[in-house]
């Protein structure tokens, strides 16, 4: 399901009629410092493991956290959470992070349990998009 919902929101980022956004998908245990320094804005996605967001999401946050501290302040950001039957702890653990990265939320949060179904899907999408016309606005 985490799957569906990161080509859904991939999706709404690259809408065709929104133009000047580079979208770039790189998995969180690929993602570098200058990868993230090098970005305008984020879109991140985590399934809820056991109350918390994935090991992999945690990994990336543990190495670009203090070297990025200060670069992204204010970027745009976007967050989705699947998990099976409970999302809430993931999502406080990422926005603990991402309020100390001071990063700015432009998209309500996507909270989804279960399988995706079509709307499930659409707001994926709209999330990927919001998040796109948020950057296009601001180049």
């Amino acid at each position: 399901m985490t799957r569906e919902c990161l080509e859904a929101v991939l999706k709404g980022a690259r809408d065709p009629d929104i133009d000047g956004v580079e979208v770039k998908s790189i998995p969180a245990l690929g993602a570098t410092v200058p990868d993230v320094l090098a970005a305008d804005g984020f879109l991140f996605g985590t399934s809820a493991n056991f109350g918390y967001m994935s090991g992999a999401l945690k990994h990336f946050f543990d190495t670009v956290y203090y070297p990025c501290l200060d670069a992204v302040a204010g970027r745009p950001y976007g967050l989705w959470v699947h998990g099976n039957n409970d999302t809430a702890g993931a999502v406080k653990s990422v926005q603990k992070i991402v309020t100390g990265l001071a990063l700015t939320q432009v998209a309500e949060i996507l909270e989804l349990t279960g399988s995706l179904d079509a709307s499930a899907r659409e707001r994926c999408y709209e999330l990927g998009a919001t998040v796109a016309v948020t950057l296009a606005e601001d180049a």
